[in-house]
């Protein structure tokens, strides 16, 4: 099923949306990887699959398996639940263990889809999960996505970009690990992502210093 969704998938961006996919070369070809990402639309987690040329696990919101329907095409992709806005050790644990198996996880640090399209703040899991299980972060940006709703964008055939950036590690601390260089790790991942981003989705994280190649696209 993994693999017939991926193709279903390629099949229809290809078909009905203009897809860009810029930084394939900078997705490490094996080991360990943490990918961290905008989110736009229910759409991100397929798409983002067939850009990265791995098979990927996602992070996915635990209201999403409750409908037996979304739920079940979710699990194909090796999705597990997370509750938000509150600790939750066995997905922290979940993590932990497909990272160790050398495989990619993906999650969504701001937690929800943006409905303004700009980002919002990010949660403290992605860092968690990376400074502890001392991994590479790939940083993606995502853009168009969030014009895919209902059936009529197959015939508007949205531009949808992906753009993957360089991967890269948190430093280590001495000490242990506080809720204050916590929030900085997450600042600096959200960054990241901002950074491959056009002005008008860098939400919270724009600054006039970032200089998007992306800058002034639809």
């Amino acid at each position: 099923m993994y693999y017939l969704e991926i193709f279903l998938t390629r099949l229809l961006v290809l078909l009905f949306a203009n897809y860009q996919l810029r930084g394939k070369e900078n997705v490490p070809r094996k080991g360990p990887l943490l990918v961290v990402a905008n989110h736009l639309s229910m759409a991100d987690p397929p798409v983002l699959a067939i850009s990265l040329g791995r098979r990927a696990i996602f992070m996915a919101k635990e209201e999403l398996f409750r409908n037996r329907f979304t739920g079940f095409f979710i699990r194909q992709f090796g999705a597990f639940p997370v509750y938000r806005g509150r600790s939750s050790p066995d997905a922290i644990r979940q993590a932990g263990r497909i990272l160790k198996q050398g495989k990619v996880l993906v999650m969504f640090p701001e937690g929800k889809r943006s409905k303004a399209g700009g980002l919002e703040s990010g949660f403290f899991g992605s860092a968690l999960i990376a400074y502890y299980n001392r991994v590479p972060i790939l940083p993606v940006g995502i853009t168009g996505t969030e014009k895919i709703q209902g059936l009529g964008w197959i015939w508007r055939r949205p531009q949808l970009t992906f753009t993957i950036g360089q991967p890269f590690q948190l430093p280590v601390v001495e000490n242990a690990l506080t809720r204050e260089q916590l929030a900085l790790y997450t600042d600096l991942i959200m960054k990241n992502i901002a950074e491959l981003l056009p002005e008008k989705y860098q939400g919270n994280y724009y600054t006039p210093s970032i200089s998007s190649p992306l800058e002034g696209e639809d």
